[in-house]
């Protein structure tokens, strides 16, 4: 006769039964992601013995699974600590974050460029295993990192400095060269013309009614550079003026307009492919993530764990996550096609209802 509370075990099958947390939690178990070991632990009743989600032992029944959020609360409930993948200590994942974060700290503090064997050292790894922990934590390498520190220290400086050649330098490039190679892909425009905050960049732009509110479009001569969903006019046209405070943002011509309708028409009803000239700037990572998500096919979703696998990083979810949030051309980059390993939505940038209307459309 089974002495379990008829009430609690009525809860446990009630907790089982429904969607939400736990159904999260479940599929990261299954995946053994460990980008969220810390975030909870699971422990299964028919051994008494509590895991990190990426323990890497033989996947428990579901209904032996129950999940506490903290080490702590499963000890108390009594279980005991896998002697395999050892939950109740520091992660190697987490201690990898630490030593990560802090070669990034040192890159950001420190005047001069930082060489890769001085980073790994202090970090206490080979060189070579330091790279490859590095861009799988971070989703870019060492130096695509340290470019990306410079370019914001240029951006800084070019706010501050007397001209855009001392700014050149204050900022760390060994020659005004070296930068200007560079600057369109690092600011998106000539350093004059960041300085100045886009003066003499032309924005076209349009903003129009569609089925999910207002949307805006606009496009510099190299391509479409926004495309943005509000519920006012004025909030895109005061997004865009953010982007751009001393751009000459001007009504579009007659072939801006013909981009304009392709938008439109793709918004109410997808098929294929977006294409259009995009003009649209970011880190390394961001771009090869944006670049991913245009081949997920229309009709398709992935997870930020699949597209992570994709990129061959498969422990950068999260940054897959940060580079989605920061696309600037919603459906001509499809980040609403991005979902939780368990499937359901997540987070999108311009509301979570227009994500989900977005893929019930472009359902065959």
């Amino acid at each position: 006769m089974s002495n379990t509370d008829p009430a609690l075990a009525s809860l446990k099958d009630a907790a089982l039964a429904t969607p939400g947390l736990d159904a999260q939690r479940w599929a990261a178990m299954c995946a053994r992601d460990a980008t969220v070991d810390g975030q909870f632990v699971y422990a299964v009743r028919s051994t008494g013995v509590y895991c990190r989600p990426s323990c890497p032992s033989r996947t428990a029944k579901r209904e032996h699974v129950e999940f506490h959020d903290t080490p702590a609360s499963a000890q108390q409930a009594g279980f005991r600590a896998c002697k395999r993948c050892r939950p109740d200590e520091i992660s190697l994942q987490h201690r990898h974050t630490q030593l990560i974060a802090a070669a990034c700290r040192a890159m950001e503090t420190n005047d001069a460029a930082l060489a890769l064997s001085d980073l790994a050292t202090a970090a206490d790894l080979s060189a070579h295993h330091f790279h490859r922990v590095f861009k799988q934590i971070t989703g870019v390498t060492p130096k695509a990192y340290a470019k990306a520190v410079k370019t914001r220290r240029m951006q800084a400086a070019l706010a501050r400095s007397g001209s855009v050649t001392e700014a050149i330098y204050d900022a760390g490039f060994s020659s005004s060269g070296r930068f200007y190679d560079s600057s369109a892909q690092h600011l998106g425009m000539t350093p004059r013309q960041f300085r100045s905050g886009a003066r003499q960049e032309r924005i076209r732009y349009a903003i129009e009614t569609c089925t999910l509110g207002m949307v805006i479009i606009a496009a510099t001569p190299r391509g479409v550079c926004n495309i943005e969903f509000a519920d006012s006019a004025s909030a895109l046209i005061e997004r865009l003026q953010q982007r751009f405070p001393a751009g000459d943002l001007a009504p579009g011509d007659p072939p801006f307009q013909a981009w304009v309708g392709q938008v439109l028409a793709y918004i109410e009803q997808p098929v294929g492919v977006l294409d259009l000239p995009l003009d649209i700037q970011g880190t390394v990572f961001q771009q090869r993530v944006w670049q991913a998500l245009r081949e997920i096919p229309c009709g398709s979703t992935a997870s930020y764990a699949q597209v992570a696998t994709t990129l061959g990083q498969p422990q950068a979810a999260r940054a897959v996550a940060t580079a989605c949030a920061s696309n600037p051309v919603a459906v001509a980059i499809p980040c609403h096609r991005v979902v939780r390993s368990d499937g359901s939505l997540s987070g999108y940038r311009w509301g979570p209802e227009r994500k989900r209307e977005l893929l019930r459309r472009e359902r065959p």
